[in-house]
């Protein structure tokens, strides 16, 4: 038997540039592995240690440029069944040790050309240890990766826009409405970046119909449902007040449910308002305290913005980040509605929060 062939001493030099001007040298592949190939975005870390496919294929990184914190990637290779949408929204991602070849029975094929079918690339071989540091102390910020040179790079990563004030909801919102699920009740979900898990998480308890982005609460209200679920997404909740309008439409006239960028269009429908996180939370580790019985759950999260912590008209708080005291969920006290900022489906990461579902199903039940 001939010995494995090491891809990654064929891979091109390449370098990640930030937008403060640190530099870190690795190796291209996928997507970037091209003479002079570039891509940017706004540079967030991820600390999950398992689950890189349901991250890479999370809309909500819509924009962005993954860096793992756990050094092995690409490890036990890719599935289609883990996949939460049609395709990774990443722009590129940036590990320590992307796996040569994956060891899993699952396995549909490697990380890899995963991502190269798909267009996407990144760089391998960083010190993502000393990255991760940086990003904590310095915050978020742009970045451009590739084999282009240094001074290309920097202009491409001071050029790139970021996030913030961004509607990204609409590069990855569903054109079409579709219907899934078969429980008893019926849901109407907007998807502002709907990840598969959370459908799967909803289907035993309603029958679905998700919707795009931009659907009138009207016609919403027309389909007669017995609650609607507010998803999670990408961007900047400052530049979707479109979407936050249609929401107040539906406050008090039937159940909601928001999860993520859905918690905080809910939260600002009713007065609230939401801040940029200095690096966002981003992982499947996340403590968070449930208010109403002290109890913690870990959670999974990834969102780069959050709520204004102080009073919120017609809303309590549920729920707070124990590492830094974001606010985590609120319930309004007045209409049938609440939200938590974390992803209680949790794909991928910790199910404490799944109860949440069967929370709305009690809420829709209670309203009929």
């Amino acid at each position: 038997m001939s010995p494995a062939r090491d891809v990654r001493a064929e891979r091109p030099e390449a370098l990640l540039v930030l937008a403060d001007g640190t530099v870190f040298s690795g190796e291209a592949f996928g997507a970037l592995d091209a003479a002079k190939s570039v891509a940017s975005g706004e540079l967030v870390f991820n600390t999950v240690m398992s689950g890189y496919q349901e991250v890479l294929t999370d809309p909500s990184y819509a924009g962005q440029v993954v860096a793992f914190t756990y050094p092995h990637i690409g490890n036990y290779g890719v599935a289609e069944a883990d996949s939460e949408s049609a395709a990774p929204a990443v722009r590129a991602l940036v590990v320590r040790d992307l796996a040569r070849r994956p060891s899993s029975w699952r396995a549909d094929g490697d990380l890899e050309a995963f991502l190269s079918a798909r267009g996407i690339g990144g760089i391998s071989g960083v010190d993502t240890r000393r990255l991760t540091r940086h990003l904590r102390e310095a915050g978020a910020m742009c970045c451009a990766l590739g084999t282009a040179p240094e001074a290309e790079l920097l202009v491409a990563a001071r050029a790139e826009r970021g996030t913030e004030m961004m509607d990204l909801v609409s590069t990855v919102t569903t054109p079409e409405p579709y219907r899934t699920g078969e429980g008893p009740l019926r849901v109407v979900a907007y998807d502002y970046g709907m990840k598969r898990t959370i459908l799967s998480c909803l289907a035993p308890y309603a029958t679905i119909e998700v919707v795009p982005a931009g659907t009138p609460a009207s016609e919403v209200l027309e389909r007669r449902p017995d609650g609607v679920f507010l998803s999670n997404g990408p961007g900047d909740p400052a530049a979707l007040g479109h979407l936050v309008g249609e929401v107040g439409k539906l406050l008090g006239a039937v159940p909601l449910f928001g999860i993520c960028l859905g918690h905080q269009l809910l939260g600002a429908a009713l007065g609230g308002s939401t801040y940029k996180l200095a690096f966002g939370h981003h992982g499947g580790n996340h403590p968070v305290k449930r208010l109403a019985t002290g109890a913690v759950e870990v959670t999974s999260q990834n969102h780069g913005y959050a709520l204004e912590d102080g009073a919120i008209p017609g809303a309590v708080v549920t729920h707070r980040n124990l590492n830094d005291g974001v606010v985590e969920g609120v319930a309004c006290t007045e209409v049938p509605a609440f939200s938590v900022q974390y992803h209680p489906e949790a794909g991928p990461g910790p199910h404490d929060a799944r109860y949440l579902f069967e929370q709305f199903a009690r809420l829709m039940e209670a309203h009929r």
